[in-house]
């Protein structure tokens, strides 16, 4: 990997945590259950806020745009959480569950000055991600930036997530690795175990097929073991995964981003230091 490339995929691990902060916080789960959302399980909580900006999509477009879900899992809540609330109420809760979640994790630091700053460098890359043909990024950029500066900090880093997740998942359409082969591929480079992926609503069935395709491809060995070719695959579905990302972030320079990376770094230590996050995630972070 490219010094350049790796750069870029380290500022996505500092933005990762302070992004996902809106599917595991106590706060967003009071905002879901005040909505009417169950809250037994964090999946119809998750599909409502991360879909949102979509508007009143049905599971197909859902099913698309987050990809490794499984058509029926995406079924299963999806349209029915609007039923539940409107996409613009989904919202509001959102920004209500971020602002709480914001201002317990990171303290007097909301209203700090280094925030401002980081919210002000981040806030540029997102405005620079060409989101062309990036519907998840698209949605999200299209929303009003919030005046508060720690606001627009997460949304700043939605956009350029979801403007990386897309990039992912056109690397992953250009391997030919369906939403489930990529997740089984994955899982084979030791992104992670079996079991985490099985939030994503595959069936044993299911996964056996798609492993039996891979080995069929010659990109895992009889025993599911991914292959050289298959790591090979998968090294380059992350290349390209990275230099689909990596545009928006040339507009600070590298003396932009050393400074935004420092920036950032007490929050990610808050995000990661609170114990609300699962230490694996089907992101691969820190793994490939």
């Amino acid at each position: 990997m490219s010094e350049s490339l790796g750069q870029v995929r380290r500022m996505w691990h500092l933005l990762e945590p302070l992004h996902a902060v809106l599917y595991y916080a106590p706060e967003a789960v009071a905002e879901a259950a005040a909505l009417g959302y169950r809250t037994d399980e964090r999946w119809p909580g998750y599909f409502a806020w991360r879909a949102a900006p979509l508007g009143e999509a049905d599971a197909g477009r859902v099913a698309d745009t987050f990809y490794s879900f499984s058509p029926a899992m995406a079924s299963e809540h999806v349209p029915g959480v609007w039923s539940v609330a409107s996409p613009g109420a989904v919202l509001a809760a959102r920004t209500r569950a971020v602002d709480r979640a914001y201002r317990k994790l990171l303290g007097d630091a909301v209203d700090g000055p280094e925030l401002g700053e980081a919210a002000a460098l981040m806030r540029r890359v997102a405005e620079a991600a060409d989101i062309a043909d990036r519907p998840l990024a698209a949605a999200n950029a299209a929303l009003p930036w919030p005046e508060e500066p720690h606001l627009a900090l997460w949304q700043a880093a939605t956009v350029l997530r979801e403007h990386r997740g897309d990039g992912h998942l056109a690397a992953l359409v250009e391997a030919g690795l369906d939403p489930v082969e990529s997740l089984v591929s994955f899982a084979a480079v030791g992104a992670a175990r079996p079991e985490v992926f099985a939030s994503r609503g595959w069936s044993d069935a299911e996964w056996r097929a798609a492993g039996q395709r891979l080995v069929e491809r010659g990109l895992l060995d009889g025993r599911g073991v991914e292959t050289e070719a298959g790591r090979a695959l998968r090294a380059e579905v992350e290349r390209r995964t990275d230099e689909a990302a990596a545009d928006p972030w040339r507009v600070l320079g590298g003396e932009g981003q050393e400074r935004l990376a420092e920036l950032l770094g007490p929050f990610w230590v808050a995000a990661i230091g609170s114990g609300m996050l699962p230490s694996e995630t089907t992101l691969g972070i820190g793994k490939v």
